[in-house]
């Protein structure tokens, strides 16, 4: 992705938005515009990512979140949702080594997106509830022009919507849209119309929860609209770590956050030239470390998810990410409401484990907002979405930020490579020449699993606002996805 005449960050004075799509940046520029907060803006976005990318995120999914309220404690946000009630060491019998496969019935767990809104903006919303879902109704109900990158995996993940009728007929997996084509899901727009007036009881107690069952019991599952009733999210208090004059956050167990500053805490004391070959070794070792460090305290790993960065004029930031885990997530739709469920529930490991399956249990999990520090005040927002690619997104981010003095949007669109295994090593194209053959020659050969992506490797998409020495805000938006930064006004107070 390296390219020079790649644009700069984007520059605001009062307040700024990272995010995937340019109708969710309007959506939160709006918001903002009204006298909302950083997480009003937030939630007005990824609710509008949910209509835009359905292969990545929705309503069906979970949705996690780092907050960095000026002068208070940071907080994180955990709204991942629990297996079935129901769900029982006997279900995993028929498979080997009673590992579940990526897309099957017993991956589903309770989506926590719409609890996990609610819960934010309880606690740090400004605006009307009703409104903030307003331009993503709109888009539903009306349709939007299907971007780029998404137009490219809606055709490259048409197996799995084609393998459900419900979700066949929904995301049509006979002509699956490209992009520019108009793409309406009226059946959402109606969900979200009633979560905007009903509240979170809408969904999880509502005709979602009882179609989402009804789906589940079509297809032998156990998951039940019980389970969704007795959802619940929480906020706890971030881990910390130390990189370079900065203080790192990130969301505790059970996210993989801590991988990400094992491995900066590790690479902290190495020099680290950018000149030099042996440092992208250093990184790609540490980083391995960390991954294993965490599969073992943590869990089992791997999806694909969107990020949504907020500062607003006050300095609230907000890293908000949500997630169906793999592309169209279990591609099991749930009729009548216009979207699919998660299947997060691949996340266990076998029974015994640490993160063994077991019922009302939450799996390990790759969703990692994050954000940074410096002198006790916010310095950075950020997210690296795309499974595994989390934490070794923001781990090689980091690094060239902070040790390498980069500019943010070069940082963004440098070149990534992304550990698939111990030593299976994916190295994006653009990679100086000099590091490939340090890397190939120290034993990491490309990856050659075939799966889903048929070998082709997902090098993440970032999202990040920081602010720069001059107190201005940067924003950038990874190239990578159809996102953009936008730098926002907010109302006068």
């Amino acid at each position: 992705m390296h390219n020079s005449a790649l644009p700069r960050a984007v520059r605001g004075e009062t307040a700024m938005v990272a995010t995937g799509h340019p109708l969710a940046a309007q959506a939160a520029a709006g918001a903002l515009a009204q006298g909302g907060s950083a997480v009003d803006a937030a939630i007005a976005a990824d609710a509008v990512m949910g209509v835009v990318e359905p292969m990545a995120t929705g309503i069906g999914g979970d949705l996690l979140a780092m907050l960095v309220p000026p002068g208070a404690e940071p907080q994180s946000y955990n709204g991942s949702g629990r297996s079935p009630m129901a769900f029982e060491a006997g279900l995993l019998a028929p498979f080997p080594g009673a590992r579940l496969p990526e897309r099957h019935v017993h991956t589903l767990t309770v989506p926590g997106a719409v609890r996990g809104w609610h819960d934010l903006h309880q606690r740090h919303g400004r605006l009307p509830w009703r409104g903030l879902f307003a331009a993503a109704i709109a888009a539903a109900r009306d349709g939007f022009a299907v971007g780029a990158v998404a137009a490219r995996e809606w055709a490259l993940f048409q197996p799995v919507i084609a393998s459900d009728p419900v979700s066949a007929r929904l995301y049509r997996a006979d002509a699956p849209p490209r992009a520019g084509d108009a793409f309406h899901n009226p059946e959402l727009a109606a969900t979200l119309e009633a979560i905007a007036h009903g509240g979170p009881d809408a969904f999880y107690r509502g005709a979602p929860a009882a179609a989402a069952e009804q789906a589940s019991r079509a297809r032998g599952g156990v998951l039940t609209a019980s389970d969704f009733a007795a959802h619940s999210g929480g906020f706890c208090t971030p881990l910390r770590g130390r990189f370079r004059g900065l203080e790192v956050l990130q969301c505790p167990p059970n996210t993989h956050g801590l991988a990400v500053l094992h491995a900066l805490q590790a690479l902290d004391a190495l020099p680290l030239d950018p000149e030099d070959p042996r440092s992208a070794l250093d990184m790609v070792r540490c980083m391995g470390e960390a991954m294993a460090h965490a599969k073992r305290v943590v869990a089992d790993p791997a999806g694909n998810t969107v990020c949504t960065v907020v500062v607003d004029a006050e300095g609230f930031a907000v890293t908000l990410m949500s997630s169906v885990f793999k592309r169209f997530g279990s591609g099991i739709g749930v009729p009548g409401a216009g979207f699919a469920l998660q299947n997060r529930g691949f996340g266990f490991a076998p029974p015994g484990q640490l993160n063994g399956a077991a019922p009302g249990k939450r799996p390990y999990h790759t969703v990692v907002p994050g954000a940074a520090l410096r002198g006790g005040a916010f310095h950075a927002g950020f997210g690296v979405v795309g499974g595994a690619m989390q934490p070794q997104g923001q781990v090689q981010l980091l690094v060239r930020l902070a040790a390498w003095g980069q500019e943010l949007q070069q940082a963004i669109a440098a070149p990534r490579w992304r550990l698939e295994g111990e030593r299976a090593l994916a190295i994006e194209a653009g990679t100086p020449e000099p590091v490939v053959r340090a890397l190939r020659a120290a034993g990491y050969a490309e990856p050659t699993g075939q799966g889903e992506l048929g070998g082709r490797s997902d090098f993440g998409g970032a999202q990040m606002v920081l602010r720069a020495p001059d107190g201005q805000l940067l924003g950038g938006s990874d190239p990578r996805k159809d996102g953009m930064a936008l730098a926002c006004e907010a109302a006068s107070r």
